[in-house]
């Protein structure tokens, strides 16, 4: 249906078109039948003119006609001579007539003479002066002089059906074209009309269209843009699957703490229970309750970085101490007091950060390559300039999952420990990111993984 109205809307406009040509040119015609600039000046110049105007040249001396000095050069520049008729067609008088004419002419010879010319083919001109005719004749005129016979209405009816066949005939013509150009030309644009509703259907397969013409590129570019929708719909497809995933993880997150906390404090109720054991029942409880909340710190604080929302309190601070304090810190805590981190420094660069936020992300890496290795795993912070560098040997990230590491919601496969959020890495790189910093991260499988953080990117 869409293939027929494009064909029909360009073959009406082929058929305006000529239509309006047509009208332009019978206009056209009629402007020019009624501007007579160029007849008047054939006729100006006629013998008919010539013998009109000739009159003026004349006057009349005891009664019969004369021709003025200035009639007798007009005579001589043009070519002709003159005789003069009395009332009875006979001549009176004559300038440069040749020999052997008439002295008289009836009505009916004078009417044959100006009509056909004589038989030495002059051509002859009638004017007529005060009770006289004159007869200027043209032995060499370059004028011809054509009989017709006309019928007005026959004429106009001709004149009619012609300008009716014409503008058939070029109607039909113009939607012969027409139709033919029109089916090559709005083939491509309904096959461009048929990708985009197959887009806007969600369909994102390609195809390459057969004679297209200069719509190739146009083609082309829509395969280009099949494709990105493609990756982007798998994309979409494939975090849509990790956010279900992710929001079953922490629906069961939650419910742990709570359930924990729910029975602790049904058992707080029991009178029978001595300080020790509700001193036991109450660190459980507040225990639980620090991990719930660290969880909705996260997911309050990835919403405030993913939407620009996140102002940083900067601080003029040396990286060497700081990171070292870091590396200290974890050794501190009792889970890691016997893991193995070594700590390197040479120069070290003074950056503006926001220590507290700052101390937020690396901490995440370093969590990252503890928790996620066995004990015997080696990790190593190296600080060069304005570069951190946390390096492992542990067992690394498999290759198909290390474009979505930084991704919110993702846990890797690796991943024993199902506590947290799965937003640690992404916060991370964003809080880096806000302060205008960049991190990479190289792994390979069973080699380590290896993170860097530019403060300067």
């Amino acid at each position: 249906m869409m293939k027929w109205k494009l064909t029909g809307r360009y073959l009406l406009s082929i058929v305006l078109i000529v239509a309006i040509v047509v009208f332009l040119n019978i206009v056209i015609l009629f402007v020019l039948l009624n501007d007579r600039t160029g007849i008047d000046d054939v006729e100006s110049n006629s013998g008919e003119t010539f013998t009109r105007n000739f009159s003026t040249y004349l006057s009349l001396e005891d009664g019969e006609p004369v021709v003025s000095t200035e009639g007798q050069e007009a005579l001589e520049q043009y070519g002709a001579f003159i005789r003069f008729l009395d009332e009875t067609g006979r001549v009176v008088s004559e300038i440069d007539a040749p020999s052997g004419l008439p002295d008289a002419y009836s009505p009916i010879e004078l009417i044959q003479i100006y009509k056909y010319m004589d038989d030495e083919l002059r051509l002859y001109f009638i004017g007529e002066f005060e009770d006289y005719s004159y007869l200027i004749g043209v032995p060499d005129a370059s004028e011809r002089r054509a009989l017709f016979m006309l019928d007005e209405q026959a004429v106009l009816s001709y004149i009619a059906k012609a300008f009716l066949w014409i503008l058939v005939v070029d109607l039909l013509v113009a939607a012969l074209i027409g139709l033919l150009f029109s089916s090559r030309l709005t083939r491509p644009v309904y096959r461009l009309t048929e990708r985009i509703q197959q887009l806007k259907r969600r369909d994102f397969s390609t195809s390459e269209p057969k004679r297209v013409g200069i719509y190739r590129p146009v083609f082309h570019d829509l395969n280009a843009v099949s494709e990105t929708l493609t990756t982007y719909e798998r994309q979409r497809e494939e975090l849509d699957e990790r956010r279900k995933e992710w929001m079953s993880n922490v629906s069961h997150d939650l419910k742990t703490p709570l359930a924990s906390i729910q029975g602790y404090a049904e058992l707080l109720d029991d009178e029978s229970l001595d300080v020790t054991e509700r001193s036991q029942y109450v660190h459980v409880i507040e225990r639980q309750a620090k991990y719930m909340k660290e969880l909705l710190d996260d997911f309050n604080l990835t919403m405030r970085l993913q939407h620009g929302d996140f102002p940083l309190a900067l601080e003029e601070t040396r990286l060497e101490p700081f990171v070292r304090e870091l590396v200290i810190d974890v050794l501190n805590d009792p889970r890691f007091s016997e893991r193995q981190i070594e700590f390197e420094a040479t120069t070290a660069a003074t950056v503006s950060i926001d220590r507290h936020f700052m101390k937020r992300a690396l901490l995440n890496f370093l969590y990252n390559a503890l928790l996620h290795n066995d004990e015997s795993v080696i990790v190593t912070v190296q600080v060069l300039d304005d570069v951190v560098t946390i390096q492992d040997d542990g067992s690394g990230i498999a290759e198909a999952e290390l474009p979505y590491i930084f991704e919110r919601y993702y846990r890797g496969t690796n991943t024993d420990d199902a506590r947290g959020s799965g937003l640690g890495m992404a916060i991370s790189r964003d809080i880096i990111e806000a302060h205008g910093g960049k991190v990479e991260v190289e792994s390979r499988q069973g080699q380590g993984t290896t993170i860097r953080i530019f403060f300067r990117a």
